[in-house]
């Protein structure tokens, strides 16, 4: 665990309070990690635009279907 000094405005304070007892927390800190795994759960990774488009020409792709193992199997052995 890493240990930090922080200074933090009255407002930012006070809504640490709110959250610690809304959540039943002992300490700010676990507040912190709290409000911390919200906004990173919230975050979506970037894409480079090539990857994107390389993505969604995938999901156009219709699957191929296979009636039993042996086709798979053989489909496979030839690819």
């Amino acid at each position: 665990m890493v240990q930090a000094m922080i200074n933090i405005d009255e407002n930012t304070n006070r809504v640490l309070n709110i959250v610690k007892a809304k959540h039943g927390l002992k300490d700010k800190s676990q507040a912190i990690e709290l409000v911390v795994h919200e906004y990173e759960s919230s975050m979506e990774p970037e894409l480079r635009p090539e990857y994107a488009q390389k993505l969604s020409q995938i999901k156009k792709q219709k699957g191929l279907k296979f009636s039993n193992v042996d086709e798979l199997r053989a489909h496979i052995k030839n690819a």
